[in-house]
This record gives C-alpha cells, structure tokens and sequence, in this order.
C-alpha cells in the first residue's frame, strides 16, 4: 500500500466513500469531559525505534475516528512484560518498513496484551498532546487521514483481549477522545473503512462496551449508532446475506450463482470489484497471517449497490 491517503473513484455504482456512510461529525472539545488523565505511553525513544525512512506528515486538523485493530503477529503471547512491548513495537515497525514499504509504523500507537502502550509512528504523542492536529498513519486503506489507529497485539478472532489490554485500550481511547472531542459513535474498527477480519471478531464485536466505557470517562451519554454498519462477509460463509450480495453482484454483471454459498466465482467477483475500484489491500497486519482477498466489506458493499437503492434500508435488512 502507498504510504498516503487516497480517496477511492468509485466506479460503476455509488459514489459514496466509507467516510460519508458513517458520518463525519464529532463533539467540540468543550463538551466533552475535560481533564482526562493521560495514560502512561512510551514514546518511541523509550523502545528504540529506527528513525523514519521520510518526512513525517502532520495535518491541520483533527482526526474524526478512534479505529482498533489487532497485529495477529505478534499473536497471543503470554509475556507481558514491558520488555516485551517494547520488542513488539520494534518487530511491527521493521515490517511495516521493511515489508510494506511505508515510511514508519502505520498506526499511531500500540497497545500490548500487557497493557503497555507505546507510540508508534514519530510524533504521534507529540501531535495528540496538542490535540489539534493529525499525524498521517497508513493503516486504513484510503481513509488514513480522517483515522488515528491503535494496534492491540494479538489475534482476537475467536479469543478474547488481556484484562491489562483492554484497560488500557480504554483509557488511550478515552484520553485520544478527550483531546480531539471525538464522541464515542466514532470509535470504530478497520472493518468498518475496508475489507478485512481485523480487529477480529471477538474485539470488534466488543466496541459497543468499549463506547460505553469511553463514554463513562467522557462524562457523556451512551453513544447509539444509529445506522448498522455494512457486515463482513468472507469466503466459505453461507445465508441470506451471501444470497443478497450475489444478487447485487448479477445485477453489475457478474455470472455467480445466487445459491447463498460463498464460493470461488463469488470470491473472484468480489475481488475484481475491489481490483477495478482501485481499493487498497494490505493495509493491516491480518492480511500476514490470512489471504483477505475476496472478502466482501465496508469499502466493497457501496460499489456493488446500484444507485437509487435506500442504503439505510438495506443495511437493516443484512443487519437483520
């Protein structure tokens, strides 16, 4: 993936980015809780990250989402150590640099299982501290400048996150939401911008808690989302849902069989979509432990749905 951000043209359906089917707006800094304690971070001194490979990019302006994902790699490990944490952010930088390609490490911060939060990309805390401005991550495919990420280290697809993890993913998300006025309906998970299992099922289907509990520290009421979000869809999964998503898929062109079934012909057409609409993949570390290809998501829905079609209603009923 490039290391910028970049609007996707949508082709041959609506133009519609993810950014624009879940919102933009966010609380003012005046009303949210003030004087949220900020959590103990450790900067990218403190574990001896490589310097980055070009000019860090700082936007004037703030990020409109908080979004959680998982590494996968490194995975559920029982060491929580700081020690440890601090190893972890090296091992994620020297990938992302060395294998991605990208400037630096492509989240904002990272969270261990231990509970140790570190900086992640330079300047990060810098820029968070401040609290009006963004430092330009790379990893969330074409959406990098309206999110501030926050890797948790591990794989949460079927597992559930540390006690030390999520106390500490609270308190970040909290600290990050106070300093840039962010309302907690915009903490949100990777699959909600792309076509990814991150941040795994488990973790993602505990982002209601994790609003609640952000909200609590806020001094702000308990967030509702008022529009589903579009689900994930993957190879080898049947129902409904599949069955809706093949339909749309004949109707731009594609010859799949609308049997409910998520097979080869419905994973290759889904892919040429993406493929054909320019959509960044790779964009975090599920991808290096699964192939991701093919997998029908928030950025891939929209380009599949003709125009005119009631996006609310039709989000409900896949919901359902």
């Amino acid at each position: 993936m490039a290391d910028f951000d970049r609007r996707t043209a949508l082709k041959g359906g609506l133009t519609v980015s993810a950014v624009g089917l879940l919102g933009t707006a966010t609380i003012s800094a005046a009303d949210a809780a003030s004087g949220v304690a900020e959590p103990k971070i450790h900067d990218t001194t403190a574990w001896n990250a490589r310097p980055p490979g070009g000019a860090i990019e700082v936007q004037n302006h703030k990020p409109t989402y908080i979004v959680v994902h998982h590494t996968v790699d490194p995975g559920n490990v029982t060491d929580y150590t700081l020690e440890h944490a601090f190893w972890a952010s090296r091992s994620i930088q020297n990938f992302h640099m060395d294998t991605r390609g990208w400037i630096d490490t492509g989240q904002q911060f990272t969270n261990s299982r231990g509970g140790h939060i570190t900086e992640g990309r330079h300047r990060s805390l810098e820029i968070l501290r401040g609290g009006t401005q963004h430092v330009l991550g790379a990893n969330v495919g074409n959406n990098n400048s309206t999110c501030i990420g926050i890797e948790n280290e591990g794989l949460y697809s079927k597992e559930d996150v540390t006690p030390a993890l999520w106390d500490s993913l609270v308190k970040l998300v909290a600290y990050i939401a106070s300093q840039y006025g962010i309302s907690p309906e915009f903490i949100k998970g990777h699959r909600d911008f792309n076509s990814t299992e991150c941040p795994g099922t488990v973790l993602y289907n505990r982002l209601p808690e994790l609003r609640t509990e952000v909200g609590k520290l806020l001094g702000t009421a308990s967030p509702k989302v008022d529009l589903p979000e579009w689900p994930l869809l993957k190879p080898g999964d049947s129902g409904t849902r599949v069955r809706m998503a093949q339909e749309l898929l004949r109707a731009r062109g594609f010859a799949v069989p609308v049997d409910g079934l998520f097979g080869q012909s419905t994973k290759d057409a889904v892919a040429a979509v993406a493929a054909r609409n320019g959509l960044e993949r790779d964009t975090c570390g599920a991808t290096a432990a699964t192939d991701e290809t093919g997998f029908l998501g928030s950025d891939v829905w929209p380009l599949i749905v003709g125009s005119g079609t009631d996006l609310r209603a039709l989000k409900a009923r896949l919901a359902g």
